[in-house]
């Protein structure tokens, strides 16, 4: 009777370091690839912030990034002024921050039919809020300043701030509503067993959960406000109406000659209402579903 052997496949025992080390060096490679890379990017974004923080400090500054030869402050006595600074500062807290809170709430209005309902102009409308926010907002100015120039709404910070507030609606409820499609459904049908109302259940269960998404959406909503310069330029005409994204120019003399100093001093006071509300929101990024996980199981 023969009997077989099955002998065991052989494999080369330097066949398989080999491939784990020639995928270990591609991958260091593209790791250090993508160091270089982002290293690039962020020198490119270091080198403006080190040509503000370095021109604020030296009375004789330039468009060019270089160390003070005297350090001085020079250049933040000169716009401590009511005129220069804090009237400017104070116009866009107001038109800002007015027009966030108009966006945010109507936002939170709209987002949560389109969330939680169905109905057959739901995808129609979805489309019509993408579609919107790609639109450029230079493309209706023209429009929009004949109409507040109709309805004497022209030079009206109230104005301003409907309108600003309605040009960022579009994104606003586009992120808003898909923050608010992460919340589990279940919990609220647990508040309605409970006698909780529609808008009870919205602001009590809904929006606390959701507390990262409205940080970020509220976040993005007050920056592209904040930096609007097209807006309040063509609404706003009395000095004493105009934010500081419209100042910013009166640095400049009739002779194309730029305070760069005086610039960059402003550009930080500038900078600090978005880098307070970065810090006073972001305490609260990475939450928001915590409190969802006892309703399961």
């Amino acid at each position: 009777m023969s009997t077989t052997t099955n002998t065991p496949s052989t494999t080369s025992p330097a066949s398989s370091p080999a491939v784990a080390g020639s995928r270990g060096g591609r991958a260091r490679r593209a790791s250090f690839a993508s160091s270089t890379v982002m290293l690039v990017i962020g020198l490119a974004f270091l080198v403006p912030l080190l040509w503000v923080v370095l021109a604020s400090f030296d009375t004789g500054a330039s468009l060019s990034v270089a160390w003070p030869s005297s350090w001085s402050l020079g250049n933040f006595q000169a716009i401590w002024t009511m005129e220069t600074t804090f009237r400017p500062l104070a116009n866009s807290l107001i038109l800002c921050g007015g027009a966030t809170v108009v966006t945010m709430v109507a936002a939170v209005l709209c987002a949560y039919p389109m969330s939680r309902y169905r109905f057959k102009a739901k995808r129609p409308l979805l489309l019509t809020i993408i579609f919107s926010t790609g639109l450029p907002i230079t493309a209706i100015m023209i429009p929009v300043y004949s109409l507040f120039v109709q309805v004497n709404l022209i030079d009206s910070m109230f104005g301003a701030i409907l309108f600003l507030g309605a040009s960022s609606l579009p994104y606003a409820i586009f992120l808003t509503k898909g923050f608010m499609d992460g919340v589990p459904v279940e919990i609220e049908e647990s508040a309605w067993t409970e006698g909780a109302g529609v808008l009870r259940a919205l602001f009590s269960v809904v929006l606390p959960l959701m507390r990262s998404g409205l940080a970020v959406a509220t976040i993005f909503t007050f920056v592209s406000m904040w930096g609007n310069f097209f807006v309040p330029f063509m609404l706003l005409l009395s000095p004493e109406n105009l934010p500081a994204a419209v100042t910013l120019y009166t640095f400049s003399s009739q002779y194309g000659q730029v305070a760069y100093g005086q610039l960059a001093a402003f550009s930080i006071f500038y900078s600090l209402p978005v880098v307070v509300l970065y810090l006073f929101l972001g305490r609260t990024l990475g939450q928001g579903f915590a409190a969802a996980g006892g309703v399961k199981g």
